[in-house]
């Protein structure tokens, strides 16, 4: 039995705990905060309840297989998990709008073309379809087995397997290089281009460099569904925690980890900030690039890819609404931007926070996040650039912004102000507050393509018997892809370097 330390008790980091601790190793997590989770955190007041994270489960096979492989209870024995249907629904910069079903291809096809016209379901189709050849090309090696630091495996991973349509003509080519390209390319149409770009906005990328690669990312749920917790995504955080604690996982709260100590070349347990120092034979780090660099600078070699300096973050406003939640309103609405290369330039490039954003409204059916049925609990999520950039801890800036936030969900929520009891505002400061994340960025899944650029940090690092976990670790963000991470950090640790996943 070896002694294990895990730094911080986010997603990735408390699904790698449990595997290991099932496997027989004696495992302590030491965390900075008060509680677990990291970015899926829990706001209340007045009875209304909001997720300060995530507000929806994309691939929940992930933790199904985490609760098989840990205890005899599942995970849907564990909490309520069900789908949401219409998966989302979106309004587009000129008025359109449409409700997209729940994992069902033909439903899909049927709402796009009665919205946006006689066709354009299908382009989406035949689009969906060519992003498949991406999931088919990339699950293994991207989702299932830890990142090699192979020269001619990462080279292979640098190509994006996205089968473009091929140019017709002398100068024919294939496999648009970027997304924004794909968009504009197969689909043909404004509105369905605003479809596909946001699924890669909502992760935090730029449409315009993202590879082609990344409309997987709507295959992705368009396949697999979207799906929710009752009560809030802050129980899935909690049901593993519990999973944790019942495989005798230590929890060691309020303590920051300054330093990860070495011995001989090797990690050998972990430097706390009150000067204690705490022995162990392995240690998994579930933290970002430059925490990391600080507190193992050792660990930081040529397989450490810190990825973007400091990717985008989120605006967040919690709304407290007096009135019942209208019949048949979707959980999740995408409210497109009116001018999306003022968005995409006040992101990702040296725009300022002025535009009108993207926002995605959260409106769940759950009586355990409102006080009674006379009131609604609703949250407006917009992708922002990160704090440090645009000095989001300055009141008028996050102001501004939350009350654009606002105008933009007004169309879908008549009256709005009128029913406003109170709202409140987090900014990407206020998650690097929170997690420690620097400007408060949120990591994106990894992606295929772009020469590499879209991989992450390997879960392997050069500090022998150190290894990483959660979304700035390989394969990335995303709820899904965090509890992936702590499944490759166990698999090294527990069968050594030749681990290649379950299969």
């Amino acid at each position: 039995m070896a002694r294990i330390a895990v730094i911080g008790a986010g997603m990735g980091a408390m699904a790698a705990a449990a595997r290991l601790a099932v496997a027989g190793h004696r495992v302590t997590v030491y965390e900075r905060a008060a509680t677990h989770g990291g970015g899926v955190g829990r706001m209340t007041r007045d009875g209304f309840a909001f997720d300060t994270g995530p507000g929806l489960l994309h691939l929940p096979a992930v933790y199904r297989d985490l609760f098989v492989k840990t205890g005899k209870e599942s995970l849907e024995q564990s909490l309520g998990l069900v789908q949401v249907d219409p998966a989302s629904a979106h309004v587009f910069a000129d008025g359109t709008s449409v409700a997209l079903p729940n994992a069902s291809r033909a439903g899909v096809v049927q709402a796009l073309d009665e919205a946006v016209g006689a066709g354009a379901g299908e382009r989406w189709s035949e689009l969906v379809n060519r992003a498949r050849a991406v999931w088919d090309a990339t699950r293994r090696p991207l989702l299932e087995e830890p990142l090699l630091a192979d020269p001619e495996y990462l080279e292979a991973l640098g190509h994006d397997p996205y089968p473009g349509l091929r140019k017709r003509g002398l100068f024919r080519r294939s496999t648009p290089p970027v997304l924004s390209a794909v968009a504009e390319r197969e689909l043909k149409d404004p509105r369905l281009a605003a479809l596909l770009e946001s699924h890669a906005l909502a992760y935090g990328l730029d449409p315009r460099t993202a590879p082609a690669g990344a409309a997987v990312l709507p295959y992705m749920e368009q396949t697999f569904g979207s799906w929710y917790v009752r009560g809030g995504m802050r129980g899935l955080a909690d049901v593993v925690y519990e999973r944790c604690r019942k495989r005798r996982v230590e929890f060691v709260f309020g303590a920051e980890v300054v330093a990860v100590a070495e011995k001989d070349g090797r990690a050998a347990g972990v430097e706390l900030a009150d000067g204690r120092v705490d022995e162990a034979d392995t240690v998994v780090a579930g933290v970002s690039p430059g925490v990391l660099r600080r507190i193992a600078p050792a660990a930081c070699g040529p397989a450490v890819r810190p990825g973007p300096p400091v990717p985008p973050g989120r605006c967040t406003v919690f709304l407290a609404l007096r009135g019942a939640r209208a019949a048949g309103a979707a959980h999740r609405t995408v409210v497109h931007a009116p001018d999306r290369g003022a968005e995409l330039a006040g992101i990702f490039g040296e725009g300022a926070p002025h535009y009108r954003p993207t926002v995605t409204v959260l409106r769940p059916d759950d009586p355990d996040v409102r006080p009674d049925e006379g009131h609604e609990a609703v949250t407006l999520t917009a992708t922002v650039a990160p704090h440090g950039r645009v000095d989001w801890a300055d009141e008028a800036t996050a102001a501004g912004f939350a009350e654009r936030m606002l105008d933009a969900a007004e169309g879908l929520l008549p009256g709005l102000r009128d029913r406003l009891l109170w709202h409140e505002v987090r900014t990407p400061a206020d998650t690097e507050r929170a997690t420690g994340a620097e400007g408060g960025g949120v990591p994106a899944p990894v992606l295929a393509g772009g020469g590499g650029a879209f991989l992450r940090t390997a879960n392997a690092t050069p500090l022998s018997g150190l290894y990483l976990a959660g979304g700035f670790a390989h394969p990335g963000g995303g709820l899904a892809h965090a509890g992936m991470s702590g499944t490759m950090a166990a698999g090294l640790i527990v069968s050594g370097a030749d681990w290649r996943g379950s299969q």
